[in-house]
């Protein structure tokens, strides 16, 4: 499992580069910070490498800069250090921080393998595949090592929007300044490793962040169900989908939950109030509706058709999921945007596309864009699931567990943010996915979508 710190920003390379050169217009010059991101990077190689050798690949720009440092400040505590550089010149801070190492310095083709590499030849600016060669010679020396990447790997675009044949793996990625894209999303997030974020010191834009463990407070003590939240939740062609969807809601916090279609006879739990398809717009048309939920299992067939109008038409908060996204189609951008009430929509990737078309650039650069083309929040679901609000908020739950590619669990998650948009409002998609990610740890490996509602209320203690 990758880890990732909380609530850390995610800038790209530009805006990266934006914030250095603010940076150094305030007075910090570039020499200092290059200090500062070379004493990061070897604080967590002395504690990782163990007392193991060292190698330090150094490129000729900053990135290699930043290990040169690393070296220096490595040797100093005592680690047996070697460097290895690229060809090329150098200038400014990174020859300047060159100079200051005394030891000897070999080619790549020359280095010898050792346990440990710090790969420092590439970092945030490249924008084309290493070049044969130096993919080679990459791949033997971090091969069988203990790889610990500065920035990026060596070859990774930074900005995600594509991957680069070649490109340097790590077991360790230590961020510098801010997450990139290419860190939580993206064709060559896994060759990361764990990332670990260094704190440069500067000052950063609003920018994108990883979500953390969210507070939820309990219900205050004159609370009563329609307070906490009622929410319905539309039954189609597949009601075992639409069930899991409010068995979730009952479990996230939900005070009552309304399952509505002619599959009303299903079983427990008996706390699942059932009402009969016509009933609908007597249920939509309830002013102590919290949320509408249509989607799970929905079909796509005239009554589905029928349903999305219905809600749609509802002066409630809507959440969109699953087969009612895929039925709007790109039409339905526009009849989401004449909404007066809050939409949430929770598409998987080819749902996204079928409303927004496939585009170009990364993941949370057309999540952002298609929600406030949409004018709606937007949980773009995956292992690196994208929050988007309509006011440019966007929050990134990169290291979703893998187990939970199985079927019901989106089913699952439409469910808790319905029950958590009375309490939370917009930061309910936030509170949704966390708890669903926990829910999903708790329940082990290998399991069905309906054991992940059994651990939400565990997950939802977690947060106080």
């Amino acid at each position: 499992m990758t880890l990732f710190p909380a609530n850390a920003p995610i800038l790209n390379t530009a805006q990266m580069r934006a914030a250095e050169e603010a940076a150094f217009a305030s007075g910090v010059t570039q020499d200092a910070l290059m200090e500062h991101a070379g004493l990061a990077v070897a604080r967590e190689v002395r504690r990782l490498a163990l007392g193991r050798p060292v190698l330090l690949l150094a490129g000729p720009g900053n990135n290699g800069g930043d290990a040169f440092v690393c070296a220096r400040l490595l040797r100093s505590r005592g680690v047996d250090v070697g460097v290895a550089a690229m060809p090329g010149r150098t200038s400014g801070a990174a020859e300047r921080v060159r100079a200051t190492w005394s030891g000897e310095v070999s080619s790549l083709a020359d280095a010898a393998v050792r346990p440990v590499v710090v790969d420092g030849l590439f970092g945030i600016g490249l924008s084309r595949p290493l070049a044969t060669d130096l993919a080679t010679e990459l791949e033997r020396l971090t091969r069988d090592a203990y790889v610990i990447a500065i920035d990026v790997p060596s070859g990774v675009d930074a900005d995600a929007g594509q991957a680069f044949a070649g490109a340097g793996r790590a077991d360790v990625t230590v961020a510098l300044g801010a997450l990139k894209p290419a860190h939580v999303t993206g064709p060559q997030v896994t060759r990361m490793g764990h990332v670990l974020l260094a704190n440069l010191g500067i000052a950063l834009p609003v920018a994108p962040r990883t979500i953390a463990r969210p507070v939820i407070t309990a219900p205050d003590r004159d609370a009563h169900k329609y307070r906490r939240g009622l929410v319905a939740v539309l039954s189609g062609a597949m009601p075992g989908a639409a069930r899991l969807a409010a068995r979730a809601a009952l479990s996230a916090g939900a005070g009552y939950v309304v399952l509505a279609g002619d599959d009303t006879d299903c079983g427990a739990p008996d706390a699942l109030v059932r009402r009969p398809a016509g009933d609908l717009d007597t249920l939509l048309a309830d002013e102590r509706l919290a949320a509408v939920l249509v989607g799970p299992g929905l079909g796509r067939d005239d009554r589905a058709a029928q349903w999305i109008d219905a809600a749609l038409a509802s002066d409630a908060p809507l959440v969109i999921d699953g087969d009612a996204i895929s039925l709007l189609g790109p039409a339905g951008v526009d009849r989401i945007v004449a909404r007066d009430a809050p939409t949430f929509l929770t598409p998987h990737s080819g749902e996204f596309d079928r409303m927004f078309g496939q585009g170009t650039g990364n993941k949370i650069d057309r999540t952002a864009q298609a929600a406030l083309q949409v004018r709606a929040t937007i949980v773009h679901k995956g292992p690196d699931t994208v929050i988007a609000t309509p006011d440019g908020t966007v929050a990134v739950s990169p290291d979703a567990p893998s187990w939970l590619s199985t079927a019901g669990t989106g089913d699952v998650l439409a469910g808790i943010l319905a029950a958590r948009l009375r309490p939370a409002g917009e930061a309910a998609a936030a509170q949704a996915v966390w708890l669903h990610g926990r829910a999903a740890r708790l329940a082990g490996p290998a399991f069905v979508a309906d054991a992940l509602i059994g651990h939400l209320g565990q997950a939802v203690a977690e947060c106080r």
